[in-house]
């Protein structure tokens, strides 16, 4: 990663004993610091999660993961006289897959099939033992995305030409993640997406500021030396959990020339506009981003909800269904 880089190129070329002393500070601040860094990284925001009530016309589906898991979907199509395309829209932490419908009614009605899917241990979909669902995006999460993707790729009303993503927070880093390396994903809208390095250095600015008194530290060091210590916690925490935390940024980058549309509110209080407009430059062209005035976290389609729709219809429109 980039910020790797720059923090290696930065400790070459300090003079030797800067260079150990910034190497043994970390391993200060590592000692001192990684559990409450691990702590606050569990724990689990307080997010309004929309459930919704079963689609009449939806068309219920069963996924088997690679891990023998069942994982429930519904496949709605458009209520228009003929499809332009179809959309595989990722849910937010903790919501069903009865929710996409308020948020992709407005697509139907414009000529989009959508499909949805439960993650594992959420809504009806199976649950792995000991396995405890975050805010952030795991290897598990995008192991069942890549199943929804095969699941619309081996349709017997598949689209040749590919589908696009819809997604919200926790389901849009899903989505990217895998979007990265799947070419079937045309292009791609996010609502409240965030990575782990653009959200976590921000944060461990603050929380090293409340636990070290030594404030003449604080404003010492670069973005790439406090995501040398937010890697290595995460590293820990993988191997706690028995996880893995893929890299959103690095998804981003890899999402490549396709079409990306960026949507976050601008009163977020958890993933701030900052963390977005930090994400977002590790996207490629061409690539947009529209910072909602007045919305919270995933509240964008309530705030402007005429503005909303249209932007997100003309983006599918235009890359999607011509």
């Amino acid at each position: 990663m980039p910020w790797i880089i720059t923090g290696i190129a930065i400790l070459l070329s300090l003079p030797a004993a800067v260079g150990l002393m910034l190497v043994a500070l970390f391993a200060y601040l590592c000692r001192n610091y990684l559990d409450n860094i691990r702590r606050i990284f569990l724990e689990k925001p307080l997010f309004v999660i929309p459930r919704g009530q079963p689609l009449p016309d939806a068309e219920d589906v069963a996924l088997r993961t690679p891990d023998e898991l069942t994982l429930r979907g519904c496949y709605v199509k458009t209520t228009a006289p003929q499809r332009k395309g179809v959309i595989l829209f990722g849910l937010e932490f903790g919501s069903n897959r009865w929710a996409c419908g308020p948020y992709t009614d407005f697509l139907r009605e414009a000529g989009y099939d959508v499909f949805t899917y439960e993650p594992r241990n959420q809504g009806e979909s199976d649950r792995q033992e000991g396995f405890e669902p975050l805010q952030w995006i795991t290897d598990r999460e995008v192991t069942d995305c890549r199943t929804a993707v095969e699941y619309l790729n081996s349709r017997p009303d598949a689209d040749p030409r590919g589908f696009g993503l819809f997604g919200y927070s926790k389901g849009a880093n899903a989505g990217v993640v895998v979007a990265a390396h799947e070419p079937a994903i045309r292009c791609a809208v996010t609502d409240g997406a965030f990575g782990h390095h653009t959200v976590m250095v921000p944060y461990m600015r603050v929380w090293f500021a409340i636990y070290n008194p030594h404030y003449a530290l604080h404003g010492l060091f670069g973005a790439w030396y406090y995501g040398f210590i937010a890697r290595k916690a995460m590293r820990a925490l993988e191997r706690e959990r028995g996880t893995k935390f893929p890299d959103v940024e690095k998804a981003l980058r890899q999402f490549g020339a396709r079409p990306i549309l960026m949507i976050h509110g601008a009163d977020d209080t958890y993933i701030k506009a900052d963390m977005a407009r930090d994400l977002f430059r590790w996207a490629r062209e061409p690539k947009e981003l529209w910072i909602v005035p007045a919305a919270k976290h995933n509240q964008s389609i309530q705030v402007a909800p005429d503005e909303y729709r249209r932007r997100v219809r003309e983006f599918f429109d235009r890359h999607l269904g011509s």
